[in-house]
C-alpha cells in the first residue's frame, strides 16, 4: 500500500502513513486529461493578424489591368503585397479551454498523491513556517529534505514564511486552495502540513 512520510518538526523522518484504499485503481487518464486542460487555460491567446478584409486601403486598383507588362492586381491589400493581408494568420478569437469535471479533478489530484508516494516523495508536517522571513532558513529546510524540487503546501501560509521561499529557484509555496495535480505532478517532490493533508483524504 502506498505511504506518507511523516516528518518531525525537523523535518526529518519519523513515521508513516498510509493513503485510504480508494487511491488504488485510478486511471492514469484523470492526471492526463487535467493536466491537457490546466496547460490549455494558461494560453494567452494574443496572437492576431488582419486578413485582405480587415486591412485599411485598397480601394484604388494599383495599376490598370492591361498594358503594364506586369501582374493583374485588384488591391493593394493582397496577400502579395508588403502591407497587405496576412492568409490564414493567426486569430485571437479562438477558445483553448477544455471542460473537465469535479471528479477527474479530484481523481487527477489522488493519482499524483498517489505517484509521489510510490516513490516516497510526499511528505506530511505538522506545520510549514519561517518566522525569520529568512531565505537561508527556508533553503536549510530543502536542503535536510534533500530533494531536486519541492512544493509546500501550508493550509494559509503567513507573510513571513513567503518571504522565505519566494527566491528559492527549486521550490513552491501554495495554500491549499491553489493545490491542484499539475502542480503535484511537476514537482519532485511534495511536503504538505497534515491538516491539508487530512482534508484531502477525507473529502468523498
Amino acid at each position: 500500500m502506498s505511504k506518507a512520510i511523516i516528518l518531525d518538526n525537523q523535518f526529518e523522518k519519523a513515521s508513516e502513513i498510509d493513503l485510504p484504499q480508494r487511491y488504488d485503481g485510478i486511471n492514469e487518464h484523470n492526471l492526463y486529461l487535467y493536466v491537457k486542460s490546466y496547460l490549455a487555460s494558461l494560453r494567452a491567446n494574443s496572437a492576431s493578424a488582419k486578413n485582405r478584409g480587415e486591412v485599411s486601403g485598397g480601394g484604388k486598383k494599383p495599376w490598370s489591368q492591361k498594358g503594364g507588362g506586369r501582374a493583374r492586381a485588384g488591391s493593394i491589400t493582397s496577400p502579395v503585397f508588403v502591407g497587405g493581408g496576412v492568409s490564414h494568420g493567426p486569430s485571437n478569437n479562438r477558445n483553448y479551454d477544455l471542460k473537465i469535471n469535479k471528479k477527474q479533478k479530484k481523481l487527477a489530484l489522488e493519482y499524483a498523491l498517489k505517484q509521489k508516494t510510490e516513490n516516497a516523495k510526499l511528505y506530511i508536517t505538522d506545520s510549514i513556517a519561517v518566522a525569520s522571513s529568512k531565505t537561508k532558513d527556508a533553503q536549510a529546510i530543502v536542503k535536510t529534505l534533500g530533494e531536486r524540487s519541492v512544493l509546500f503546501v501550508c493550509q494559509m501560509s503567513d507573510e513571513p514564511t513567503f518571504l522565505a521561499f519566494r527566491n528559492l529557484k527549486n521550490c513552491y509555496l501554495v495554500d491549499a486552495n491553489e493545490l491542484n495535480a499539475y502542480l503535484v505532478a511537476a514537482f519532485h517532490s511534495v511536503v504538505m502540513e497534515k491538516a491539508v493533508f487530512d482534508e484531502i483524504i477525507q473529502s468523498k
